[in-house]
């Protein structure tokens, strides 16, 4: 067995292939043994088959699967050996590659063309400039966030009245029918929904001053014309919908409106565990710090975006463009044609030049990532995760556990991973440019995007 490679450019080859039979006779006269071992044909005892009836029946279909495997044991292995770095997979050429007669010939050829990853000078100097945007916490953001807290530790609470239109009432509706009618009425002794949602504005002022044990009638289907909805509040099935018709009474239980908690100690306690923080002074500074945490991620994050136009632009990346066409319509046939791959190739080779300028510096910079970074990185993760749900204070094992967890999920483990590395290759650009400090509001930050 050969192979051979001819180059056509710096960015294409030909790797030629051949295969001889000495190079799969052994594996299919092996193969050949265990058919016969497992043949089941009438007129013959289990493995008492003649050799020449298994070699007429199956040799063929033997010979050309041995023949794929060897194509790609071998392309593996060379490639390795020979340490090319492709792009794509290797496909078969179109020149080249004639038609195989099976049934005699015995020595075989395969041609098939690579992309090879083009060579990669990573040159960064002070003299390359990057901005990075420090987002400025202002009053109306500050407030936003201490709303949140208190909405996220807010509860409902029973009133005596029905005041602001909000409140969600418990109670019993029945529909009306008249009394010579043999009609069944709808009812449900324990239905609940919220004056809120109420479509109708008249049908919601009907219900405004309304106190536990009052009546309401109202036209149900206009109040709520979702059948979402409607089936909720009734408990029934939505197909017995349509034989819904006339008012409905409502008779009030009961009436809560939920209301966010009051910036006190038992607020503070609540999100940040007992006396962690003892007066809104400090209750504020804390949740500015949380701002600008959040902030530094998302200037972070930016800086990151940057940073990747910067160097796909500095560095510019020639790929085998032509092969990758090529190969993304081969390994997507069925998905997507070739017209949406040239639309959405730009997009691709963006992302693909800026995988291969990380795969540069993690080389030459020795970057690498432990086993200690990952969990330490999905612990983080999960506490923002469950900070989210209003759990500030699990124990450290439980957290561990919850991040253990999240590791051994093999697809959240890669995204954990290539965060961390992209992390430290975003950290060596900004050691090694000039840094551009930009103060900007959060809605001159948001304008950065609008115009990407």
């Amino acid at each position: 067995m050969n192979i051979t490679r001819e180059d056509k450019d710096a960015l294409n080859a030909v790797l030629k292939l051949k295969i001889e039979k000495v190079d799969y006779e052994k594996r299919i006269n092996e193969e050949l043994k265990n058919y016969r071992k497992k043949a089941n044909i009438d007129g013959f005892r289990p493995g008492m088959v003649p050799m020449g009836l298994v070699k007429k029946l199956y040799y063929k279909s033997i010979l050309l699967e041995e023949v794929n495997k060897l194509i790609s044991e071998s392309m593996s292995k060379y490639i390795i050996d020979e340490k090319l770095r492709i792009l794509g997979d290797p496909m078969p050429s179109e020149e080249g590659n004639g038609e195989i007669d099976w049934d005699s010939q015995t020595d075989f050829e395969f041609s098939f063309d690579v992309g090879l990853a083009p060579e990669i000078d990573i040159n960064l100097t002070k003299r390359d400039k990057i901005p990075y945007y420090t987002i400025s916490v202002d009053e109306k953001m500050l407030n936003s966030y201490i709303d949140n807290y208190t909405r996220r530790f807010g509860e409902h609470k029973m009133v005596e009245k029905i005041e602001v239109g909000e409140e969600v009432l418990t109670g019993e509706i029945t529909q009306i029918v008249s009394k010579d009618s043999d009609k069944e009425a709808v009812t449900n002794e324990k239905a609940n929904f919220s004056i809120g949602v109420i479509k109708d504005e008249e049908i919601k002022a009907k219900f405004i001053g309304a106190k536990p044990g009052d009546h309401i009638q109202f036209d149900l289907k206009k109040a709520f014309p979702n059948d979402t909805e409607l089936s909720g509040i009734l408990q029934i099935d939505k197909e017995k919908l349509d034989d819904l018709d006339g008012d409905f009474d409502f008779n009030i239980k009961e009436i809560n409106i939920f209301k966010n908690a009051e910036v006190n100690q038992d607020l503070f306690d609540k999100a940040f565990g007992k006396d962690t923080i003892k007066s809104e002074d400090e209750f504020k500074a804390k949740v500015e710090s949380e701002i600008q945490a959040n902030l530094e991620r998302e200037s972070e994050m930016r800086f990151g975006v940057d940073a990747k136009e910067k160097l796909i632009k500095k560095m510019k990346v020639e790929l085998p463009v032509e092969f990758l066409k090529k190969w993304l319509v081969r390994t997507n046939e069925g998905k997507f044609t070739k017209e949406e791959i040239d639309k959405d190739f730009d997009h691709f080779s963006s992302d693909l030049e800026w995988q291969l300028i990380k795969d540069k510096v993690i080389g030459t910079q020795n970057i690498e990532v432990s086993e200690e970074e990952i969990l330490a990185y999905a612990r983080e993760v999960t506490l923002m995760q469950l900070l989210q749900y209003g759990l500030s204070n699990l124990p450290a094992d439980q957290l561990d556990h919850y991040a253990k967890e999240l590791v051994g999920k093999e697809e959240e483990r890669k995204k954990l991973t290539d965060k961390l590395y992209e992390d430290k290759i975003v950290a060596y650009i900004k050691n090694a440019v000039k840094v551009e400090d930009k103060k900007v509001s959060a809605d001159e930050f948001d304008k950065l995007f609008e115009k990407k």
